[in-house]
């Protein structure tokens, strides 16, 4: 993309770390955003920063791992901005310790959260990026999607999955105007690891 001037971009996870600082980095460059997040108040607090930067920024308090919340998104941002350019799947949870001593319902939690919310936003915004004639899908996976971790086992499932979904989502998408990728940061200082569980 050679310009994010006029561009929207959805970003999931937008409260804090990661989100946060890409919706404001894509704010300092033009482009408007669609914030989504369980977090009402650290929405309010990028949305503010983004409009800082002069761009529009609306608030969608959205649950990714909720098939029906995200279904309904697409058309909450339309709605706004009339268009998505770019959606950043980043919303993401660690759950920390050996699978023998992990409850399963935490290890569901974060697939939940992971893996189907990066599959709900690829999938239900699909058609609105293909009505862009230069769009974006970027999720995010990490290292831990490239090496597995002893005491990492459910987020080093969940990252490997968002790899090769997004391999194999941009192939299936590779002649269309749709480019996926994704990311895979190494130790960042966000919530992450004090919001796990």
């Amino acid at each position: 993309m050679k310009s994010f001037r006029g561009r929207v971009a959805v970003i999931t996870g937008a409260a804090s770390g990661i989100g946060r600082a890409l919706s404001i980095a894509l704010a300092e460059r033009g482009c408007d955003l669609a914030l989504v997040d369980v977090n009402r108040e650290g929405l309010a607090e990028t949305a503010a920063a983004c409009e800082g930067a002069g761009q529009k920024a609306s608030i969608h308090v959205t649950d990714v791992s909720s098939r029906s919340a995200m279904e309904a998104l697409p058309a909450a941002v339309e709605a706004v901005h009339g268009r998505a350019d770019i959606v950043v799947n980043n919303a993401g949870v660690t759950v920390a310790g050996n699978l023998e001593d992990q409850d399963l319902d935490d290890f569901e939690w974060l697939v939940g959260i992971n893996v189907w919310g990066v599959v709900y936003g690829c999938k239900f915004f699909l058609p609105l990026l293909r009505r862009s004639d230069d769009a974006y899908i970027v999720n995010l996976s990490s290292m831990f999607g490239l090496v597995g971790v002893p005491g990492q086992s459910s987020y080093c499932l969940s990252k490997f999955a968002v790899r090769g979904f997004s391999e194999a989502l941009g192939g299936e998408l590779a002649t269309s105007n749709v480019r996926v990728m994704s990311v895979h940061p190494g130790g960042i200082a966000t919530n992450i690891v004090r919001d796990a569980r």
